[in-house]
């Protein structure tokens, strides 16, 4: 019966999500690409290394991951505002933009790392082949296969399929999200639930949560769809992505965290796999068809957007064919020699520069219009951005 309901829900859910009074709507179509993003490859991992960390606290690292980011879009919300303005700009700002994007370049070279190894190893998660040399192997495969797409044909070549999956991910994690508000209410009914102590604590849960910062990051996109959407229609969106995502990412932590042992979790890339077949049988089976569409539209899209900028940032000097090349030869080393939650801590570290250059920008606009509040907020930003750089640590 609870098979039949998720099922249900993630069909209801998928409707809605094309029903075109939705789909159409100007709002909604700037808010899916920043939503999709931050409520992707991070919501199949964080879960089990929130619960098992951090225990019954797992929920207020949650909501500080949640507010950090929000802090961190306020920034980047500031500075579409201010180009949007147009005003002409110091040499000193043209140099952090340039810094910025060339940064965010490379920090799309780590999430697509990040995002295939995912795909590698969901990709295998329910095969006779499920262990890290063969999850190793298929994440290279697909690396080599963006690599001919975007030399031979671009990546326009998968842009549907970047679209279905994004309302298929959303749709599937409804009826996730579902699935667990029956267990959590289960668990109520029996008495069962349970607050677990955290594992780690003092200076090595504050820096693991630093490292941490990726699973909440996407929201910076917006910023990057000015070609189709105005400056107040992209800040809209972007709030909007940010609030959504964070009320699904409290509520589905709630569920997770008060209703399963931590000490009867496996600490891995697939453990929400496991968790899930607990829940419904149906569920490990949807999750691996949202991540491997979810990663693999995720990686075109960042691969795309690190071509682009690297080409703008040389001014031309290395083309977007170049470009590709470079990030799959990143990425397949990185594969070989770092594990995901590893993978994870660099990508948290590159969005983090991003986020500080971006916070300093904002920063020093609003000390030049004497706004000392905003001055003060942005600067404090920037400060925790580069703490996240330094401090930043991956799951052990």
């Amino acid at each position: 019966m609870l098979n039949a309901l998720i099922l249900t829900v993630v069909v209801l859910a998928g409707a809605l999500l094309i029903w075109p009074r939705l789909a159409n709507a100007t709002l909604w179509r700037a808010t899916i690409t920043p939503l999709a993003s931050i409520i992707g490859s991070g919501f199949l991992v964080l879960g089990p290394i929130l619960d098992v960390n951090y225990g019954g606290y797992a929920p207020f690292i949650m909501l500080a991951l949640c507010a950090i980011a929000y802090l961190f879009g306020s920034a980047i919300r500031f500075n579409i505002a201010l180009i949007a303005d147009g005003p002409k700009f110091s040499p000193l700002f043209e140099r952090l933009e340039l810094a910025s994007s060339a940064v965010l370049a490379f920090a799309y070279f780590v999430s697509v790392s990040y995002y295939l190894n995912l795909f590698g190893s969901f990709g295998v998660s329910l095969t006779a082949l499920n262990d890290n040399f063969h999850a190793n192997m298929l994440t290279t495969a697909i690396f080599m296969l963006i690599l001919t797409i975007g030399w031979m044909r671009g990546f326009k070549a998968l842009e549907l399929m970047e679209q279905v999956s994004v309302g298929l991910k959303l749709a599937i994690i409804a009826g996730l999200v579902f699935g667990l508000a029956v267990h959590f209410g289960e668990a109520v009914q029996t008495e069962t639930l349970h607050f677990d102590p955290p594992k780690t604590t003092g200076w090595a849960a504050i820096t693991l949560m630093a490292g941490l910062i990726v699973t909440v990051q996407g929201f910076e996109t917006s910023r990057y769809l000015g070609v189709t959407y105005d400056a107040k229609m992209r800040i809209r969106s972007m709030k909007l992505a940010q609030w959504i995502s964070t009320a699904i990412y409290i509520i589905y932590i709630i569920f997770l965290t008060y209703t399963f042992e931590a000490d009867t979790l496996s600490l891995d890339e697939t453990a929400i796999i496991d968790l899930m077949q607990i829940v419904a049988p149906i569920l490990p089976l949807l999750l691996v068809a949202a991540a491997l569409s979810a990663q693999f539209s995720a990686a075109i899209a960042d691969t795309s957007g690190s071509g682009g900028l690297l080409t703008e940032v040389s001014k031309g000097k290395i083309s977007e064919k170049l470009a590709y090349a470079l990030l799959v030869g990143f990425g397949i080393l990185i594969t070989w020699t770092a594990n995901i939650f590893e993978i994870i801590s660099y990508a948290s570290r590159a969005f983090a520069a991003y986020y500080a250059i971006q916070s300093s920008i904002a920063a020093i606009a609003t000390a030049k219009r004497g706004d000392t509040w905003k001055a003060a907020l942005f600067t404090t930003m920037a400060i925790i951005g580069a703490a996240i750089v330094v401090f930043g640590t991956p799951v052990e």
